[in-house]
């Protein structure tokens, strides 16, 4: 596995855990309002899936769909794959292509390269992943998951148990 597909794979494997482990949230969980990032779990949820949807568009050149939001976490969980698995396969072409270096013109009309909005895009899931278990955090909510990288490097060699891959 390369470096792309390591950060490909985690990041999509990261934000369904959290989803996952989100299921069984009332909607008042979901939509309390805190001071951080997108101000509820719902709407962080849904900003990490729009957002690859949004960039993978841009990058593709394909036309923008506004972002749908009050979806519930089994549609979210639904949704995720279908859209991860459009950008990890666009990711993994332009790699293949050689052309991760290559330009396109972004929503603001601006040049980018593909592999610094493809790295960016992982990243920003992240950083949206870290406030979401904040939330869930002061949301007392029990054993939120750990999903960092690091973590899921022992996941996915079998060398830890408490999670499943």
């Amino acid at each position: 596995m390369d470096l792309l597909d390591r950060l490909l794979v985690h990041d999509e494997w990261a934000t369904a855990h959290l989803l996952a482990f989100s299921r069984d949230l009332t909607d008042d969980q979901l939509d309390r309002e805190f001071d951080i990032g997108h101000r509820t779990l719902r709407r962080t949820y849904e900003h990490i899936i729009f957002i690859t949807d949004f960039w993978t568009r841009v990058m593709t050149g394909s036309p923008i769909t506004p972002p749908t939001t009050g979806r519930t976490i089994p549609e979210l969980e639904v949704e995720h794959p279908r859209v991860y698995a459009t950008f990890a396969s666009f990711a993994r072409q332009i790699r293949d292509e050689g052309r991760l270096g290559d330009l396109f013109t972004d929503h603001h009309g601006e040049q980018m390269s593909f592999e610094g909005a493809i790295l960016h895009l992982i990243l920003h899931s992240d950083e949206h992943r870290t406030e979401a278990v904040h939330i869930l955090h002061r949301l007392d909510v029990g054993d939120v998951p750990e999903v960092d990288h690091g973590l899921w490097d022992f996941v996915v060699r079998g060398k830890f148990n408490g999670y499943e891959s």
